[in-house]
């Protein structure tokens, strides 16, 4: 039996997943014995009550439990943070301790990561790039490094060192980079994404939603409930021996679906939040990147130029052609936001 371990099922990826993979009409994926990764609170005790092993640590930086855990596993979904290399590197190398005491061991590690990797830096100029990428492209890792060269950026470090340290442990990793996800998620938890709810409690507290510069950078979405089975076509891929996903420094997986401007965000956050009572103005505003740091991220002005006003344009080739068939449109996206707002306004999660 393949035992799977997954990170992050108290947040909105991870519990989506969980949630997914649990409810799988798939016997094999019905045969894995999955196990959850939680910091040591009550949350903890949810997931033991509904059958699963639980694994306790007191943060993303207990690196010694971490490694521990994902030792005793033979696939590790990776979702608690992108952001966070420790954590990631602990995983791989437990897995790799797995590997030295069960020699027959089918070990794999699934990250999940973001597209900001990819973005360029319009407002700044920092770095263009017009640039469109295919997860069949040949030279992402390479493509990564070169950009980590120029500016350092911790889901980007993290991504190279994900790569690195599985050629280190022989340990197969897989990167399922994806643009803004969106909509209510399937887990137990937190049901919201973070970019768009940031923007929205941010208008609520400006009392206009606002987007940077001109707003004409161009991303991708893809909703929660889609992501999920890409997931799962992954992860079955691997255990069934197909080995059709690419590893190492060719294993990067895209999941976009449909594309968007900045600016139609905010325009969207106004058209929600003056529905739901919560703005009076339904013109969005333009504002700098200062402002918009200082607002959004903490000014961080390298983040928020990345995750909220940059270009970061991606084909998903590989899971189509696996098999994987999103459903949801440019319809379901525009809706979602009154469906965030809302989700916002009840959970008044602080990010």
């Amino acid at each position: 039996m393949t035992k799977v371990l997954i990170t992050g099922v108290t947040g909105y990826i991870g519990g989506s997943i969980l949630s997914h993979l649990q409810s799988s009409a798939n016997q094999a994926i019905r045969e894995l014995e999955i196990s959850v990764l939680v910091r040591n609170d009550s949350r903890a005790e949810y997931f033991s009550s509904i059958g699963l092993k639980v694994y306790t640590i007191k943060d993303l930086d207990d690196l010694d439990a971490i490694k521990a855990a994902a030792s005793e596993n033979d696939v590790v979904i990776h979702t608690a943070s992108g952001y966070h290399t420790a954590s990631a590197r602990a995983l791989i190398q437990g897995l790799g301790i797995r590997k030295t005491s069960k020699k027959d061991a089918n070990l794999y590690y699934i990250h999940t990561s973001g597209t900001s990797n990819l973005a360029d830096r319009p407002i700044s100029q920092i770095y263009a790039e017009s640039r469109t990428f295919s997860d069949k492209d040949s030279d992402i890792y390479e493509y990564l490094k070169k950009r980590e060269n120029l500016e350092p950026y911790a889901q980007r470090t993290t991504d190279l060192t994900v790569v690195e340290t599985g050629k280190e442990e022989s340990v197969p990793t897989t990167i399922i980079m994806s643009p803004t996800i969106y909509g209510v998620g399937s887990g137990k938890f937190n049901r919201i994404t973070i970019q768009y709810p940031l923007q929205m409690k941010a208008a609520i507290a400006s009392g206009r939603a606002e987007y940077v510069g001109d707003g004409r950078g161009v991303w991708e979405f893809v909703h929660i409930l889609d992501l999920a089975p890409l997931y799962e076509i992954v992860l079955l891929d691997w255990i069934q021996g197909q080995r059709a996903i690419p590893v190492g420094e060719k294993g990067f997986v895209f999941s976009g679906t449909g594309t968007f401007a900045w600016k139609d965000v905010a325009q969207w956050i106004a058209k929600a939040g003056v529905k739901l009572g919560q703005l009076t103005e339904t013109e969005a505003k333009s504002i700098s990147l200062e402002e918009a740091a200082e607002k959004w991220v903490r000014g961080d002005t390298q983040l928020c130029e990345l995750g909220f006003a940059s270009n970061a344009r991606t084909r998903a080739e590989i899971g189509k052609e696996l098999g994987w068939k999103p459903t949801r449109s440019r319809a379901d996206w525009e809706q979602s936001f009154f469906e965030e707002f809302e989700e916002v306004l009840k959970t008044n999660t602080n990010y």
